[in-house]
């Protein structure tokens, strides 16, 4: 694209950038009501929360801190991808603020990034409408609070959905180092690469095996991830197990979905918070919205990227209350509920709409004010 496409492209995104907006500023203000109601500071909660803070301390002072704890558990924060506390790095070294607030301010930023991505791709497969409502849908999740956090989530699905972009306009080799970028920010980012291998795959076996830029795209697309995982391998003297080691210190670990079927027969005999069974609750709502999805024949890069996606988070074991933010990225899932809101008569869409509002706002106060679980 010329200078004059994008312009366009970005006054057609205007109208669903200013609804994800109003969104999430609609959550940040209840957000701030209920922390003051409670005496709590909403940007401590913000920024320096759970993961916030540990990628605050390596964008600080790098890689090399571990917590050993009573029950045997051990914690190094080589788990954490380099991108965001790199971008963090950037951030202070340019703007005298403190590493917190320039997390905020990189999330907030690929936020909107992920947001316009998120729309031309709706857009270029069902239409505006489609493509506005999508990005809507995604900023009113029930677990979209995150989304104003210092997380990654937004940072990978920025580059997640710039790099599906490209590859449904097969533009590779954009596919490929956007896939690459968005592998350096979380280890679920390995869906990306999958899905921009496959798609370059499929043009390949199309085309021709000849084709120099579906090729570039696919050697491209898993090097960031596979170079981290490799990285942390060899610091920790098992170049291929090494970083599953460390992920398996934080009780992480792929066990084709027998740690999240045991804890969910455990939520029905005894209480727990309520954001435990609402992550039982979103998970299994997203793995319908994944059944519907497949059954409507998606573009291929999409049901890669939304299969592994749902693939990694119903099949690891750990973290059961984190899993609805390892789907925040799977915004492909929300195309079924988007189509048949355009679809719908004005009133209903309002009224879902209005509910959906009401429920993202509510629970993501109770998140951050209330619960007593990590995100």
């Amino acid at each position: 694209m010329g200078a004059a496409p994008w312009a366009a492209a970005l006054r057609r995104a205007a109208p669903a950038l200013g609804l994800f907006a109003a969104a999430r500023l609609g959550g940040l203000l209840v957000l701030v009501a209920a922390a003051h109601h409670r005496g709590i500071l909403p940007r401590a909660r913000l920024a320096t929360a759970w993961d916030a803070d540990w990628y605050a301390r390596i964008a600080a002072h790098g890689y090399g801190r571990t917590l050993f704890w009573p029950d045997g558990a051990v914690q190094s924060d080589l788990a954490f991808f380099p991108l965001y506390p790199g971008l963090i790095r950037a951030v202070t070294t340019v703007l005298p603020v403190t590493g917190g607030t320039a997390g905020l301010l990189v999330s907030w930023t690929a936020a909107v990034a992920a947001a316009c991505g998120i729309y031309l791709l709706g857009e270029r497969l069902y239409g505006r409408r489609v493509g506005t409502v999508l990005v809507l849908l995604w900023g009113l999740l029930p677990h979209s609070v995150v989304l104003t956090m210092a997380y990654t989530e937004p940072v990978m699905t920025a580059f997640a959905a710039w790099s599906l972009w490209a590859a449904v306009t097969r533009r590779w080799v954009w596919a490929g180092s956007l896939a690459l970028l968005a592998g350096l920010s979380r280890p679920n980012a390995v869906a990306v690469a999958a899905a921009v291998v496959a798609a370059a795959g499929w043009e390949l076996w199309r085309g021709g095996w000849r084709a120099r830029r579906p090729w570039a795209g696919a050697l491209l697309a898993p090097l960031g991830w596979c170079g981290y995982v490799l990285w942390v391998g060899a610091r920790e003297g098992d170049v291929f197990g090494g970083y599953f080691a460390v992920q398996a210190g934080w009780t992480s670990r792929f066990d084709f979905g027998a740690g999240s079927l045991a804890f969910v027969k455990r939520l029905t005999r005894v209480p727990y918070d309520l954001g435990f069974p609402m992550a039982a609750l979103i998970t299994g709502v997203f793995v319908v919205l994944f059944a519907l999805y497949v059954l409507d024949r998606p573009s291929l890069p999409l049901a890669v990227y939304s299969a592994v996606l749902v693939l990694i988070a119903v099949g690891g074991a750990g973290y059961f209350e984190s899993k609805p933010r390892f789907l925040l990225p799977a915004f492909p899932l929300l195309l079924p509920v988007a189509l048949a809101l355009t679809r719908a008569r004005p009133r209903a869409a309002v009224a879902v709409t209005v509910a959906l509002a009401g429920l993202s706002f509510g629970y993501g106060a109770y998140l951050l004010t209330l619960a007593t679980m990590a995100l």
